[in-house]
């Protein structure tokens, strides 16, 4: 893949799609009985991660249901995600440990910048991380791959192509990675959520907004299906025969 094309941000018509989460969260209400058929899991312990200029309450949706599945759910805690604050990485890590202490290894759900911080507390903390799962983040390339940038930037105080934040992405072969993404983000470009796979490493296509990926149905079954893998015995995502449609093939061209 070309540093032209993982430099671009999404185009100005996706962009304005964008407002199709709506419609994306009354699916998931709508189909809220056909999404208990998803995956259990075991109860062990999940954080979910708010995206840039968000926080918990834009998760409330994807942890009510993760807490149908059986989870023991928490948000992030630290108010609206403006970046790396002073204090917010420290308390992530207080947090990850905490509940490893009480409950064993504990899985990651970032959406956006929140899946940024996933991979932070994964590389920090690799013994305490059962698995990763990203949401449209923008793992590598050009911070000139987001229309969000700019907002990084007042909001952070820090430069959007931050050093500490490209070290933070840097998959670990340690723990299970999963990066969700769409080709129809119109804030992330694709591209750089694209994962080259590894043994630990894969990527899942759905068809949804930047915006709408936190409350989009099947980005809901696909996160489920992630969490249930059981401990050391994580293989990659095979949606079943019924839902195939709903999961483009990430690799074409």
């Amino acid at each position: 893949m070309s540093t032209a094309a993982i430099a671009r941000p999404p185009s100005k018509l996706l962009l304005l799609a964008e407002g199709r989460a709506l419609w994306e969260a009354g699916a998931t209400i709508a189909l809220w009985p056909l999404l208990q058929l998803a995956p259990r899991g075991d109860g062990h312990a999940v954080i979910v991660l708010p995206g840039l200029g968000a926080s918990d309450g834009s998760t409330e949706l994807l942890r009510g249901f993760l807490e149908t599945r059986g989870y023991a759910v928490q948000g992030w805690g630290h108010g609206t995600n403006c970046g790396p604050r002073p204090g917010v990485e420290d308390g992530l890590l207080a947090l990850l440990r905490r509940l490893h202490e009480t409950s064993g290894k504990v899985s990651l759900v970032g959406w956006s910048l929140g899946g940024v911080f996933a991979r932070m507390l994964a590389a920090k903390a690799p013994d305490a991380v059962r698995g990763v799962v990203t949401l449209g983040s923008p793992l590598h390339g050009s911070p000139k791959a987001t229309r969000a940038a700019k907002v990084y930037e007042l909001l952070s105080g820090r430069p959007a192509n931050d050093p500490r934040r490209r070290r933070w992405v840097r998959a670990t072969s340690a723990v299970p990675t999963t990066s969700i993404f769409s080709r129809s983000d119109g804030i992330v470009s694709w591209r750089s959520s694209f994962e080259e796979e590894t043994p630990s490493s894969e990527n899942i296509e759905v068809e949804a907004s930047h915006l709408g990926l936190g409350v989009h149905p099947a980005v809901f079954y696909a996160v489920a299906d992630r969490l249930s893998m059981p401990e050391n015995a994580w293989t990659r995502f095979a949606a079943p025969a019924g839902l195939r449609a709903f999961y483009p093939d990430p690799a074409r061209p």
